[in-house]
Formats: structure tokens, sequence, C-alpha cells
């Protein structure tokens, strides 16, 4: 797929089913990634792929998680959240892991993280495949992070649901384009 191709029809998609990118695929997107812009050329970013049974195991840690918070859940928010990561069948969580102590801030490497996971999308696009980056609650729990091995100065940018698009793809809503560009003269 060409490139502006796939930007104009890349969209968020929240029901996703299988057939999810290949081993060989998943290396390419996961290399798309690793082009992003870099300063320092840190590679700040850590990549966690989540299928399978990994899936089930991700819903239980965020039930603990959530649990944790609030011991008197009902039992339908218990069961939505346990089967959060059942919404697709590849589940790749995007951690950031600044380095400390660096010339670049760790807010720029954050960022970097950040276009690290567009890459991904653009490159999921191209591979016919859908996606939707998500974040909430799990990705800023402390027990979600222990429970994923990552260190607590770690940040979850996203977690990217994988797969296929379970029905027609809208069309997105013109842009308008007017509204978020202005030239800069440098004269007040």
């Amino acid at each position: 797929m060409e490139l502006f191709t796939a930007i104009e029809t890349r969209r968020s998609i929240s029901k996703l089913i299988s057939p999810a990118p290949s081993d060989d695929e998943t290396t390419k997107i996961l290399h798309a990634a690793q082009l992003a812009p870099d300063h320092g050329r840190l590679k700040p970013w850590h990549f966690l792929l989540i299928r399978g049974a990994a899936r089930e195991a991700l819903g239980e840690l965020y039930l603990e998680a959530a649990l944790a918070d609030q011991p008197d859940l009902a039992e339908n928010r218990k069961n939505k959240i346990r089967n959060m990561p059942l919404r697709a069948p590849l589940i790749i969580v995007v951690v950031a892991k600044p380095v400390e102590g660096h010339k670049v801030p760790e807010n720029e490497q954050i960022i970097a993280t950040g276009a690290a996971v567009q890459n991904m999308l653009l490159a999921i696009q191209a591979l016919n495949y859908n996606a939707i980056w998500r974040t909430g609650d799990m990705a800023y729990n402390k027990h979600v992070k222990a429970g994923l091995a990552l260190a607590e100065k770690d940040v979850i940018v996203a977690s990217l649901y994988v797969g296929t698009a379970a029905g027609t793809v809208k069309e997105r809503d013109a842009r308008c384009f007017d509204d978020c560009v202005q030239e800069w003269t440098g004269i007040s």
C-alpha cells in the first residue's frame, strides 16, 4: 500500500477479529517502529507481544488491579475488565523506558516512542490489518506495570489492539486544515 493511501485510510477500529498479522508481518511492524525519529539514538522503546492465552492472563491482571482499587466491583464490571484484552487477537504493549540523566530529556524519549507507535499503525494499515491505540486506567496502574515486569518509571504509551476489522470501516469525517494551521511571520 502506498504511504499516503495508508495515512488516508487508517482508522481506529475497536472491533477486531482474526486473522492478526503473522510472525513475519509482526516483525515488519516492529521494524517500522524502530525506524521512528529518535534523538540520541537511545531506542527508548520496548514491545510486549500478547496473544493467545496470554490475553486471558492479561485480563486477570487487569481484574486484580481493578479490585485492588475498588474491591466491591459489580460482577458485570468484573467481566468487562477481564474481557478487555480479548477485543483483538494481538496486543502490542508499547513501553517507553526513558534513559535517565541523558542529554535527551525523558519527555522527548516518550514522544519518540509515540512516533514509533504511529509508524506501527501505518505499517499495520499497509499490511491490510487494522488497529486501535488504547491506553486508559490500566496503562497507568502500578499493579499492571509490575505484572508486566515493568519498572515504575516505565511509561505504557500504547496498547495496540491489532487484527482484522469486524465489519465495515466507517469513512472519516473531513478534517478542517485551516483550523489548525497558521503561518507565523514573527511580526506582532
